[in-house]
């Protein structure tokens, strides 16, 4: 579990036949698991400030190529303010920037979901985009909006989008539970529809 409040900006050092390897300050333990733009990753090695991670192919098939910087949170410890929302590190899908504009101190920047996440954002909810906790400030049936003030800007790799730059997407896990929770809409195709119970 993360909050999606990257704690720093990591190098990538190598990434080859699978393994991950990221030089960084912060100190984790194997075994630990580390937000890496928002995925999810084990440490299986650490030491002379590098941890290092495998990446499996299912993993690979689901999240955007890693980049030579990378977000890094490790995961939430009982007791910890939970400042951001709760992430899971797992990428629901990768987005494409449309836009990126300046907006007072900050930047406005739209981005172009999978299809089938638009039904979980909804306006002043929560997303979380390449690990970073953030609130949409405006979505419509093509896409959504975040607005990055200057400290996100300094603090994670969000400065460097631009338009067609991939990210990795993880929506708000509450909203999924309620979906599968309710019974799909009349006419709603995109859910299957719950079996049956009961006798014929």
């Amino acid at each position: 579990m993360f909050t999606g409040l990257v704690r720093e900006v990591g190098k990538v050092a190598s990434f080859e036949g699978g393994r991950l390897v990221v030089e960084t300050g912060l100190q984790a333990e194997l075994g630990d698991s580390v937000s890496i733009d928002g995925v999810c990753l084990t440490v299986v090695e650490n030491g002379g400030g590098r941890l290092a991670f495998d990446v499996v192919p299912e993993t690979l098939e689901r999240v955007k190529p890693f980049e030579a910087q990378v977000n890094l949170e490790p995961a939430l410890r009982a007791g910890e303010p939970l400042g951001g929302h709760y992430v899971q590190g797992h990428v629901d899908g990768v987005g494409r920037v449309v836009s990126v504009a300046p907006e007072a101190d900050g930047v406005r920047v739209r981005v172009a979901p999978p299809a089938q996440l638009l039904r979980y954002l909804v306006e002043k909810g929560s997303v979380a985009l390449e690990g970073v906790s953030l609130t949409v400030a405006a979505v419509d049936e093509t896409g959504f909006e975040i607005a990055l003030i200057p400290h996100t800007l300094a603090e994670t790799t969000l400065s460097d989008l631009a338009s067609g730059s991939l990210v990795n997407l993880e929506t708000d896990v509450l909203a999924k539970y309620v979906e599968k929770l309710l019974p799909p809409l009349a006419g709603d195709a995109s859910r299957p529809a719950e079996p049956a119970s009961g006798h014929a």
